[in-house]
């Protein structure tokens, strides 16, 4: 099976009251401890790049990846590209053999991204490619993403529906209340999303493909992990994750996770090494990092996303 887009997998999650998961990747154990656990719950999957990633791992080696995931899984994958913030990166992509880009102008003014984003819309459908763009403005760090609380900015619903059909993107990100990284919220608060704007939106643009970025929900247990090993992440707080099953059985049909596996990985090897300080084979810390990913994963498909048994 070759890749596909997300365009099938989206029509399926609104009308299933789930949502396909988007993770990042960066190197092959990130790509396996993934595409292991949608394969064994049978779940649709996106593997996302980000311009970081992309510059880290190299585009071609990006890509053998995931063929690899495709043949050892048979399941539908799509790739796409997270944050591209030109068009010139954009077209890289679709050029490359990515079946969804993001174009990611929510920091430009309505005009200039919807300018920006029709550009790469125009582009895109020429090949056979999907767009994701955004509206509204997330606070927190991400790769290439930097945006201060100050600076963020809740979706506006009444700009929404003139958004989407001018520029003819196929999904739209939105900004509810989640951040970027792992640093979301001051210990002690409860965040909570702004389900109203939700449901707005999704009044406004009946069907359409809603995406959540900065959804991490900062598992605790691997902050304590990543804290008794030699880390230092006091007050990390995250999405609680009933409001992110609540937010896939809506509008949303996608949902970004990045900072959780980095959460996983990074927790797993700190361990590993303090329990066995004189190890220096690759393979004996990466195998177990992988393991926590595959697990991190399948928890989130099933208990998150509700996606299991969809593909």
């Amino acid at each position: 099976m070759p890749l596909v887009t997300t365009k099938e997998m989206f029509q399926k999650a609104y009308n299933g009251g789930y949502a396909v998961g988007a993770f990042n990747v960066n190197n092959m154990e990130i790509v396996q401890g993934i595409t292991e656990a949608a394969a064994e719950l049978n779940a649709p999957l996106i593997l996302q790049v980000s311009k970081g990633a992309r510059a880290y791992a190299n585009h071609t080696y990006l890509m053998k990846l995931v063929e690899a995931a495709v043949i050892e899984t048979g399941l539908p994958i799509a790739l796409h590209l997270d944050h591209g913030d030109s068009f010139d990166i954009c077209k890289s992509c679709i050029d490359g053999g990515f079946t969804s880009v993001m174009i990611d102008a929510s920091s430009k003014s309505l005009e200039e991204n919807i300018a920006l984003t029709k550009q790469v819309v125009e582009y895109a459908h020429d090949h056979g490619v999907v767009v994701e763009a955004e509206l509204g403005t997330l606070a927190g760090i991400e790769d290439e993403v930097s945006v201060n609380a100050e600076d963020s900015s809740y979706t506006r619903p009444e700009d929404v529906q003139e958004f989407v059909e001018r520029t003819g993107c196929d999904s739209l990100a939105i900004a509810i209340g989640t951040s970027h990284g792992a640093y979301k919220f001051k210990p002690g608060t409860k965040p909570q999303l702004r389900f109203d704007i939700l449901e707005d939106v999704a009044r406004r643009l009946p069907g359409f493909p809603i995406v959540l970025h900065g959804s991490s929900s900062v598992p605790q247990e691997f902050v304590k992990i990543i804290n008794e090993n030699g880390g230092n992440m006091p007050g990390a707080i995250g999405i609680p994750e009933d409001q992110l099953r609540k937010a896939a059985s809506m509008a949303v049909c996608k949902i970004n996770i990045d900072s959780d596996l980095r959460l996983a990985m990074t927790a797993t090897i700190r361990k590993y090494f303090n329990e066995h300080p004189e190890h220096f084979d690759p393979r004996q810390y990466l195998k177990p990092a992988r393991a926590a990913i595959k697990d991190m994963v399948a928890h989130k498909l099933v208990d998150v996303l509700g996606c299991d048994g969809k593909a």
